[in-house]
């Protein structure tokens, strides 16, 4: 019974796809068997695409709706689903591994025996997918940097979904929450510390109030998430999140750490494959050549070109504004770049442009 739960986990979690899908593998039945129990494994399994109450999931396994919304609540504690009220009735999902599962094992920031233990787990994972498929070939962006608004030139067009500050005025509630790459690197190494901040991975709406409810994270005011953009900024952390209009979080990241920084740097030309549809523009005059920028860029996407001029190499930069708000003197602005599609509206428009960027097998420009 146990076996047969698992190997259909594995082949549910590949139809879900995510940047991390099910593998029949060794790696991940030792994982797997470690984060669900097998009724855990049955239940996940059943939950169709979408949000459904717990009486729908109970239907297709034939069991008692008691019992099996006893099992989802453990497994929305655990981060194994997703749950969110409308009315008096809540509803329920189930996330892919990456973005979701993977993430929610570590967001409260812990660090037990058993927190140790699946990091470990996590992280054989991972690099035994990686191995067997190779790198990942990006042919539509799945996620996007949003620039520091204050980076960007006056005269530019700017929407709301090129304005971090647009999201926390728009949704609530606001939740924070530990950085799940930092943290997972620390639980295998303690010694793996870049320094950065951690409390910083903010949530937007529904996914603050699942955050909140689990004790994933806190809630936080308005001007908390302010003062957390604002740290994050001054850290050189380049924000993040999925590449569309309406987003649910926004990671604040590092380039030695951050699976969606990690990721792009992999590919032939980063900042193609991940950007803000931003890019600096240098003003000479005010420019004092110390380097700064250049120190700061977490794609290396800066040089000095000779002993008065700085340059700026496209593909490699994905226009997160960190060089901009780390001049003390103003001689960096971001201006619009060429060519990059704005971000589908929401996860189903960006689901298809990604079928379509992959039929092509070609590039498509997003942000």
């Amino acid at each position: 019974m146990a076996e047969k739960a698992y190997h259909e986990l594995c082949d549910t979690l590949a139809k879900r796809r995510g940047r991390y899908p099910g593998k029949n593998i060794p790696e991940f039945y030792a994982l797997v068997e470690e984060l669900f129990t097998t009724d855990e494994a049955e239940v996940y399994n059943a939950i169709p695409k979408g949000y459904h109450p717990a009486e729908t999931i109970a239907t297709a396994l034939g069991k008692e709706v008691k019992e099996v919304t006893r099992i989802l609540e453990g497994m929305a504690d655990k981060g194994l689903c997703t749950a969110g009220s409308l009315g008096e009735a809540t509803f329920y999902g189930a996330p892919t591994f990456v973005p979701g599962i993977f993430e929610f094992q570590f967001m409260r920031g812990t660090s037990t025996t058993r927190d140790k233990k699946i990091a470990r787990l996590i992280r054989a994972y991972k690099a035994a997918v990686d191995a067997g498929q190779g790198p990942v070939k990006i042919t539509y962006p799945t996620t996007r940097v949003i620039p520091v608004d204050q980076t960007i030139q006056a005269d530019n067009a700017i929407h709301t979904y090129h304005q971090v500050a647009s999201y926390i005025e728009k949704y609530h509630p606001l939740a924070v929450s530990t950085c799940f790459c930092r943290h997972e690197a620390k639980l295998i190494d303690e010694k793996d510390d870049c320094g950065n901040p951690d409390e910083v991975c903010l949530q937007f709406g529904m996914g603050a109030q699942f955050v909140i409810d689990r004790k994933m994270g806190r809630q936080i005011s308005k001007e908390e998430a302010l003062a957390i953009l604002k740290k994050s900024e001054e850290a050189g952390l380049v924000h993040a999140s999925l590449n569309r209009q309406d987003i649910d979080f926004l990671c604040n990241c590092c380039a030695c750490h951050s699976i969606i920084l990690k990721t792009a740097l992999a590919q032939a030309k980063p900042g193609v494959a991940l950007n803000s549809g931003f890019q600096p523009g240098h003003n000479n005059d005010l420019c004092t050549l110390c380097g700064t920028c250049i120190d700061r860029c977490p794609t290396d996407a800066l040089a000095m070109k000779d002993a008065e001029r700085w340059e700026v190499n496209l593909d490699r930069c994905i226009g997160c504004g960190v060089c901009a708000s780390g001049c003390d003197f103003e001689a960096i602005v971001l201006v619009e770049r060429a060519g990059v599609l704005p971000p589908p509206l929401d996860q189903k428009a960006l689901l298809e442009a990604v079928k379509a960027g992959q039929a092509h097998g070609e590039f498509a420009h997003g942000r």
